[in-house]
């Protein structure tokens, strides 16, 4: 970082800051005792494997010769021992970082001169920004902060983070810590943080990533089943065009350092004893450069709990062997010799797992010493005032307007002088950060942020948003009668969604809806309706009472969040962020159950997500207002006709009854990128962010159980000042964007009219084959 100004740019807008106040003298000197090579040390300075100037791959397999068996093996968990005959530290592999450095595992810890780290808002709100550029901006901040307390002996460097399991079901409670139900979004989200959190060289990595939880990992504990013991079973079709598709991304787009595998069995199979999935498919087919770490106690997990094998060795074997380099949990470090004494493990397959472990570690600089360039970083390199605006600006632009009758917000200052603020979520600071978080540098809470703009007359009218009982509703619908405008905060918390809870409904909890409905008829101004939530809620009473002028979700937007909510509110902010996920009516879970894996609709069963599901929404895939107006146009005159070339022509790469290429057999690198060309215009008086969507809808031919209703190709977020044209180009690309996969897990190319969907544009494209 210079000293100079610095201009972010967050999409298109461009924030300027001043770096000054962060350019004080840091203190080179590492806090932290070095892990490994130090130059002090008589006994390592020689040592092969501390020599910078020799390739990575020699000086892991000198380190690995130098290895007792017994010394491999307790390398082999998350709290690795040290070697010290070797000048090498015990290590703790397991930290995480989903929006902001977390004191959630074992690796990181506030305190002293680190009392907290930038909270960020939770992932589900910070992709409804639909923003890559700021998704990739958060990542390097929290990397910034990682090395920062890892220099200061309080932190790893390698994070489990991100979730890249796809929201597949509105009760999931881990469903906040994920970017939304598509697939595609979700892997661009991935590899946007990931680069973020490791750094663009390509051999060096500013901190480790690790994409989780592979695979097909969405049920935490739902009518009696868990996620310890559940058995997903799940098509090659739903594996291929849904589930794998966010860590193929993580791997190929994002290069990131690690997989984590899941607790659950995938068709009747652990997933980290899975060797198709593990060694084939992530190492193999994706060609992962790092390391597969399992889910804590997983490798316990499927012995213990599933049974699947008969005695514990086998079970380290059966990991080992299929592609598991690390155990969060000691299970490896205990039942490994064994294994190798029977038989079932050789010492090379051990060596096999430490090569990526060990690897990665070199790639970080942990065997450099203290060379390397983010050793000069530290406590003043934390919750920076640059960093704490970027949290603003995140929830900015996560934050979805989803109602506003008549144009009610923003609200004036000067016409709504006081305001009454209500709800459970009014006035609360850890719920605004969700799940994995960490200690946030300061809170702004939602009637902290609305009292810089008005007067405020609060009550919480429920005590929890659990809202048991009516006792607090007298003094609310008072508050309303008194004010100028109501704003009500309501929605969920940990309580309610979380890890191992996942929710048995989508209404508000307890009389939440009483409140508002009653707060609203009292309210002698209009009412604001924010919910704050990391999955989706029925709020179909809301949406259809003229009494509630607006409605916001506000996801849990982080330590800023109030500020942000205040902002939009009060139109100091325009709101740009779009839903990354359907909003169900409550009537549809009650005929799904979430063991149902199937993404498709069948029968009576009405399928998943904005691109099967076959019913009504309270609230679509991608919706949100804003104060302004927008339009699009095609510009350029966009191609309408495309040849596709095979290969070579026979019967198993044309197949004339499904009229369709696979995409393995087609010559996909002499395609034509198919440019688009879209013009964007802001036709309202707000300057404010856009986001243009491209959907694709294959024709109707004979492939089998497609079933996709349309499929989200590509979306660009711009800023467009009032009155202003913006060009947004999307390029097209037949094998990728126009590729659905069939139903034995293979990607084709129909041939016909394939129609893009542009907001209300259309645009067809017809694919021929080229014979």
């Amino acid at each position: 970082m210079s000293c100079n100004n610095r201009e972010l740019l967050i999409g298109n807008k461009v924030v300027v800051t001043l770096v000054f106040l962060l350019c004080l003298v840091h203190s080179s000197e590492s806090l932290r005792p070095l892990f490994a090579c130090d130059s002090a040390n008589e006994l390592t300075r020689t040592l092969r494997f501390c020599q910078v100037n020799i390739p990575v791959r020699v000086r892991v397999q000198d380190l690995i010769g130098r290895l007792t068996l017994q010394e491999k093996i307790r390398l082999l968990v998350n709290n690795a021992a040290a070697v010290p005959r070797l000048g090498i530290g015990g290590y703790e592999w397991w930290s995480e970082a989903l929006h902001g450095v977390s004191d959630v595992g074992p690796g990181a810890k506030f305190g002293g001169a680190f009392p907290g780290a930038t909270s960020f808002p939770q992932v589900i709100t910070t992709a409804a920004s639909f923003n890559q550029s700021l998704w990739e901006e958060i990542g390097r901040v929290v990397s910034d902060e990682a090395r920062a307390m890892y220099n200061g002996g309080v932190a790893g460097l390698t994070y489990w983070s991100p979730n890249v399991n796809i929201l597949r079901d509105p009760r999931w409670g881990r469903g906040q810590e994920t970017p939304g139900e598509d697939p595609v979004v979700v892997g661009k989200y991935a590899a946007s943080y990931v680069r973020g959190l490791q750094g663009n060289g390509p051999n060096r990595l500013k901190v480790a990533a690790c994409c989780k939880h592979y695979t097909a990992y969405d049920l935490d504990n739902w009518n009696g089943v868990d996620r310890f013991h559940f058995n997903a079973k799940v098509t090659q079709q739903d594996l291929e065009d849904t589930y794998n598709v966010p860590f193929r991304a993580c791997v190929y787009d994002g290069n990131v350092a690690s997989v984590m595998c899941s607790y659950n069995q995938v068709n009747g199979k652990p997933t980290c004893a899975d060797e198709n999935l593990l060694k084939n498919t992530i190492r193999g087919q994706w060609q992962l450069n790092g390391y597969i770490v399992s889910d804590c106690d997983s490798v316990d997990v499927f012995f213990n709990q599933q049974h699947y094998t008969a005695t514990p060795e086998e079970a380290a074997a059966a990991s080992i062997k299929a592609g598991l380099d690390l155990d969060c949990g000691p299970f490896l470090a205990i039942f490994t010799e064994g294994a190798v004494k029977k038989g079932l493990l050789t010492e090379n397959d051990i060596n096999l797992a430490l090569t990526n472990t060990v690897t990665v570690q070199m790639r970080l600089g942990m065997f450099d010493g203290n060379l390397g360039p983010y050793a000069n970083l530290g406590p003043r390199d934390v919750c920076t005032p640059i960093h704490q605006h970027l949290a603003l600006e995140a929830a900015h632009q996560g934050i979805v307007l989803l109602k506003n009758d008549g144009r009610s917000l923003p609200l004036s200052p000067t016409r709504h002088r006081t305001v009454a603020v209500i709800g459970p979520n009014s006035d609360v600071t850890e719920t605004m950060i969700g799940n994995y978080a960490g200690k946030a540098c300061a809170y702004t809470t939602p009637l902290q942020g609305i009292s810089r703009y008005a007067r405020t007359l609060h009550q919480a009218g429920c005590s929890g948003v659990a809202c048991a009982g009516n006792q607090g509703f007298g003094a609310a619908e008072m508050a309303a009668r008194e004010a100028d405008a109501t704003v009500l905060l309501m929605g969920l918390d940990q309580s309610i969604e979380a890890e191992t809870r996942d929710r048995t409904g989508l209404l508000l909890p307890g009389h939440q809806q009483d409140l508002v409905t009653r707060v609203a008829q009292a309210s002698k101004g209009p009412i604001v309706l924010v919910l704050m939530s990391g999955g989706p809620i029925d709020v179909s009473f809301a949406k259809n009472n003229p009494r509630i002028a607006a409605i916001i979700w506000a996801g849990y937007p982080g330590q800023a969040g109030g500020a942000a909510i205040a902002d939009i509110i009060f139109g100091a902010v325009n709101p740009g962020g779009k839903l990354p996920m359907t909003w169900y009516p409550q009537d549809y879970v009650v005929k799904v159950p979430m063991t149902l894996m199937a993404m498709r609709a069948s029968g009576d069963y009405p399928g998943r997500t904005y691109r099967f599901y076959k019913g009504p929404v309270v609230f679509p895939f991608g919706f949100g207002l804003s104060y302004t107006t927008f339009t699009h146009s095609l510009t350029q005159n966009p191609l309408a006709q495309l040849s596709v070339s095979p290969y070579k022509l026979n019967s198993a790469i044309f197949n004339s009854s499904s009229n369709s290429i696979k995409v393995s057999h087609a010559n996909c690198e002499k395609f034509p990128k198919m440019p688009i060309h879209v013009e964007v215009s802001n036709t309202g008086e707000f300057d404010g962010p856009h986001t243009v969507f491209v959907f694709a809808e294959a024709p109707r031919n004979g492939i089998k159980g497609l079933g996709v209703n349309k499929q989200l190709i590509a979306f660009e977020n711009v800023h467009v000042t009032a009155g202003a044209k913006r060009t947004v180009q999307v390029d097209v690309d037949a094998c990728k964007h126009l590729a659905v996969v069939d139903e034995y897990g293979k990607r084709r190319i129909p041939m016909g009219e394939h129609k893009l969907h542009i907001g209300d544009l259309k645009h067809t494209i017809l694919v021929k084959p080229q014979l």
